[in-house]
């Protein structure tokens, strides 16, 4: 079957105000913690996407009892106080990484066989470290894939030992984040030691936050340590999910391309998430940014390039790749080298469409350096990948011509993407 395609409108000046739905990485968490908590907890502002939904019907294959009502933006969770009510289960994911790994792991507190899949991209995506992590930490747990480095996954569970553990840290940080979650309810302590450089590490200070929430404090040491002693556990809580600053990072970089004004509602520059420093990187290349409770604005000025290490903020480099198309000079993205195994190679793909649409890129070991080229309006490819489809289509405001194919996969994190796009377009002006 042939990829649908939608043309990008090119628009003058954006202007508006938007507040993007729910954090996806909070979403899941809350999801996670709340099963494993006594009591029902009531999450507010979730997101309604793929993955999330995949995160619930996980959930409920698991036995826990999960009222989502997606269109109101709540779920109810009954917690199972650490328990898998389902003695065994068959899992199917997609291409949604969290909820793999959270789900991996979350299983081995249970008694029985589990098994875990997802689509061609997700069997291609490691979780071999994760697996070995477990396995020390008492589980059963191994991959059927890639030499055991990949999904299926298959656990044998019989409960978590607890102890010392050390993981590297330069594949991916949702492996910290799946261990913590559960390691309340292993029978002794759990210590996990970070292996080299920790890749987005705003992510486990998202997954330390939410733990906190729901009443259980871990003790980190710089990001290379952490403990989560026994006899805490999680109580049941009304939880509200902030906004997705990755989501937020598409309508700034709009206004910085088209030097217009967004304002986005429901983050200020207290939240955690990483990806909110684009806000920083684009004022640093020229826009005007305030700062406000409860919302910032983003109004673009005369752009120009720079180097940033964007390892606390992956999911924006495509956000600013597509900004770095019509800023001056040579913008370098380091230390990135994780974006290989998303939802496809990243680094990969951003060059090849970049250079389709006019714009010179390099293609480093762990990261890119772009510069602006004679840009022209072609069709792109987005790689069944959210946020390829997102970034891309910031190019159309700017450039006539420009076509994303398969604009449905923003479905992942993001349904509604377009229509808020659209919200904030002005027809361009006419010379």
């Amino acid at each position: 079957m042939t990829a649908s395609v939608l043309s990008a409108e090119r628009s003058g000046p954006v202007r508006g105000t938007v507040r993007p739905p729910g954090s996806k990485s909070y979403t899941n968490r809350a999801l996670v913690v709340a099963a494993l908590a006594r009591g029902t907890s009531t999450i507010t502002n979730v997101l309604d996407a793929d993955d999330t939904r995949y995160m619930a019907e996980g959930l409920s294959a698991l036995g826990f009892q999960v009222e989502a009502d997606f269109e109101a933006r709540r779920c109810l969770v009954e917690g199972g106080g650490g328990e898998i009510p389902a003695p065994q289960a068959d899992l199917y994911v997609g291409n949604a990484g969290t909820t793999m790994r959270f789900l991996t792991a979350l299983v081995s507190l249970g008694h029985g066989r589990y098994r875990l899949d997802g689509n061609e991209r997700m069997r291609q995506r490691p979780i071999g470290d994760l697996l070995r992590a477990l396995n020390a930490l008492g589980a059963n747990a191994r991959g059927e894939g890639e030499g055991g480095e990949c999904p299926p996954v298959v656990v044998q569970a019989a409960g978590l030992a607890g102890g010392e553990v050390q993981l590297p840290g330069s594949v991916s940080s949702q492996f910290f984040s799946a261990l913590l979650m559960v390691a309340p309810y292993a029978r002794q302590p759990v210590t996990i030691e970070v292996d080299g450089p920790l890749v987005s590490s705003s992510y486990v200070d998202m997954t330390l936050a939410t733990m906190a929430a729901f009443g259980v404090t871990a003790e980190p040491i710089e990001n290379r340590r952490f403990t989560v002693p026994s006899g805490q556990y999680y109580r049941a809580c009304q939880y509200e999910v902030e906004a997705d600053a990755s989501s937020a990072s598409y309508f700034f970089a709009a206004a910085a391309i088209t030097g217009g004004r967004v304002r986005v509602e429901g983050l200020d520059a207290r939240s955690l998430q990483g990806d909110l420093h684009l806000v920083d990187v684009l004022e640093e290349m020229g826009c005007l940014v305030v700062r406000g409770e409860g919302f910032i604005e983003m109004a673009g000025g005369k752009l120009q390039g720079g180097t940033w290490d964007m390892s606390s903020m992956p999911d924006a480099v495509p956000t600013l790749a597509a900004v770095a198309c019509f800023a001056g000079g040579r913008t370098v993205v380091t230390n990135v080298a994780h974006l290989r195994h998303k939802e496809t190679d990243r680094l990969q793909a951003l060059a090849t469409e970049l250079r389709r649409l006019g714009a010179r890129v390099e293609e480093t070991g762990d990261g890119l350096a772009i510069e602006s080229g004679e840009m022209l309006g072609t069709t792109v490819e987005t790689y069944d990948d959210h946020r390829m489809a997102m970034s891309l289509a910031l190019v159309g405001l700017r450039v006539p011509g420009v076509r994303v194919r398969d604009p449905e996969c923003v479905a992942k994190s993001y349904p509604g993407f377009f229509e808020d796009l659209k919200q904030i377009t002005t027809p361009p002006v006419r010379n």
